[in-house]
């Protein structure tokens, strides 16, 4: 972890967000308090997701298809109960 001041992080802020991208977390410091910290985002994987993973786990019951009661069509439009 790395620690800066204000005026440190907005001086050298490029190097801060090259070290961010290396791995390292950057806490950001107003008058020797902790005030922020730059660590990096997650990155979504590259793979596709695969496909059929709960394939002959789990079935799509029939009243699944059924058209859906008036009350909670009613519901959805914001008529009321």
């Amino acid at each position: 972890m790395i620690t800066l001041n204000l005026h440190q992080a907005k001086t050298h802020l490029s190097a801060c967000i090259a070290q961010v991208e290396a791995g390292e977390t950057v806490v950001i410091c107003k008058r020797n308090k902790p005030v922020a910290e730059i660590r990096a985002i997650p990155q979504p994987s590259e793979q596709p997701r695969p496909i059929g993973l709960l394939k002959g786990r789990f079935s799509v019951p029939d009243s699944f298809f059924e058209p859906l009661p008036d009350e909670v069509i009613a519901a959805f439009e914001g008529r009321g109960s």
